[in-house]
Formats: structure tokens, sequence, C-alpha cells
């Protein structure tokens, strides 16, 4: 018997100890390794660089709303593949499959509430949802988020993360861009603030339409805000761009946008600009 075989029957069998898959997060920051619920407790912000990370709709509800609170709308039924569209994939197939891993019926979700005592509904655009791209329902979803705030008499707070339209619905998703700013309009008409909070990334026709029509514009830090991709522009300009092109703080600069806010700030922020607003619609 070999030394190798005999240290085998020797030494102990000692099991593999089991570790869970979330237990560590990779900061796409930095690229370090952070304990996963160290990030939970730090509203997912990096502890060593501040990079913001892209959160869902739940854990945007739960960051904001007073406790209790909250209340979901439901999500409108619209129809789900009209053009009957297949790409490598049938359409309906990933649409499937995005609801199963996200467990929301699409890309935007509303709820009512309050923040800092203040009523308000708020809609937030889930990235993780085939990339939080605007299509029939999500377009659906943001009017009847404006519906609901005007039979309230509230704000509309609208969270944006998106990689434009959903080439999947063509033209129909391209026609949520004008619906939205009827829509948008209509909050206008009945006196209620409309207030956009852009975070990482927003681009396409989102950035095109409701984005960037907001009474207040607020953003994340470091938040890509873009209509079209860098490359693409430096190609068509021949020209190279800043470092920081298409970032929350160049668009600050610039005045495009109104204020960047840290998200360990953001709530109070809001509830601030929501007082203040509100006061001057009762007045």
């Amino acid at each position: 018997m070999s030394w190798l075989n005999s240290v085998r029957n020797v030494l102990p069998f000692v099991a593999k100890r089991e570790t869970p898959e979330n237990l560590w997060h990779k900061c796409k920051g930095c690229g370090q390794m952070i304990f996963t619920k160290e990030l939970e407790d730090n509203l997912y912000v990096c502890p060593k660089c501040d990079h913001h990370d892209r959160i869902g709709p739940k854990i945007r509800f739960a960051q904001l709303f007073d406790e209790g609170s909250c209340s979901e709308l439901p999500a409108p039924k619209v129809p789900e593949d009209p053009l009957k569209f297949r790409d490598q994939k049938r359409y309906t197939d990933r649409l499937k499959a995005a609801r199963t891993d996200s467990s929301e019926q699409d890309a935007l979700i509303n709820a009512r509430g309050a923040i800092d005592g203040h009523r308000v509904v708020v809609g937030v655009q889930d990235f993780g949802f085939m990339g939080g791209s605007m299509g029939l329902a999500v377009g659906e979803a943001f009017v009847r988020g404006v519906e609901a705030a005007i039979e309230d008499r509230v704000p509309y707070v609208i969270f944006t993360a998106s990689g434009g339209a959903r080439m999947q619905e063509g033209i129909l998703s391209l026609m949520q861009m004008p619906r939205s700013t009827v829509a948008i309009q209509m909050l206008h008409d009945a006196g209620l603030p409309y207030i956009v909070v852009l975070t990482d990334p927003t681009s396409g026709g989102v950035m095109a339409a409701y984005a960037m029509l907001g009474d207040v514009q607020i953003a994340e830090p470091k938040a890509t805000l873009a209509f079209t991709g860098r490359r693409v522009i430096e190609s068509t300009i021949r020209e190279k761009l800043p470092e920081d092109f298409q970032t929350s703080e160049y668009y600050l600069e610039h005045g495009m946008i109104d204020m960047v806010v840290h998200r360990k700030d953001l709530r109070e922020q809001l509830g601030t600009v929501i007082g203040y607003l509100s006061a001057r619609e009762a007045a």
C-alpha cells in the first residue's frame, strides 16, 4: 500500500461544508467582495467605493415608504405578443422566463404609500426584467400610475432604469413615448407634481420620453444616463468624449438635472421636495 493510501485510511473523512451561493457579492464598481448582509444593510451601496447597485421595485419600496403604508397597484392587462415576434426565442418564452426570475408581471410596478408622512404614488422600473425595456405593459403601467396620482391628488414619482424601447413590440413600443407625454400633461393640468429619479442605467426611448420631463430631476450618483451609446456618438462626431460623459455628475454640471442624491439621503430629500411642492399646490 502506498503512503498516500495509508494516510487516506487513517485521516477521518471531513464532509465539505455547504456555503450559500449568495453569501458574497462582487461590487461592479471596485471589484471587491462584500458580505451580502453588509450590502443590504448599506442600502445596496458598496461600503468601499460607494457604487450604487441596481435594485428592483420591492427593495426600493421598502427603502422609501413609511412603514406599513405601501400598497402595490395591480399590473395592467395588455396584449402579450401583439406582433408574434420571434428571434432566437419566442417573445412569449422570454416573458415567461423574466416573470419567473423576477416574480413580477413586467418592468414597471406602481405603489401607493407615504414618504415622510406625505402621500404619493411611486413607479419603479426593474432593469432586471428584460433590461427594464418599455413596451405596452410599461406604457400602460405608467399611465395607470399617473391616473392613480390624479385620483388621490398626490404627486407621481417615477424611478427610471431602462435600456429603452422593447424591440419585440416594434412600433407599439415607440408609441408609449407620446402616451407617457400626454399622461404627464394630464398630471400638470391637475396641478400635481411629477418627480423623476434617474437610476443606473436610463437610456434610449425612456430617456427621450418621461425620464427627462420631470418638474424636479433627481439622479443617483454615477448613474449612466444616455439616449444612445458612447461609441456611436464618438464615431458620428469623430471626437473623443469626456470620461464622465453620460453620468449623473456630467448632467448636473451641465444643468440637465437638478440634483444628485446619495441613496441614504434619497428618502429624506424626496420627502422635502414632495412637501414643498404639495404645499405650493395646496396654496
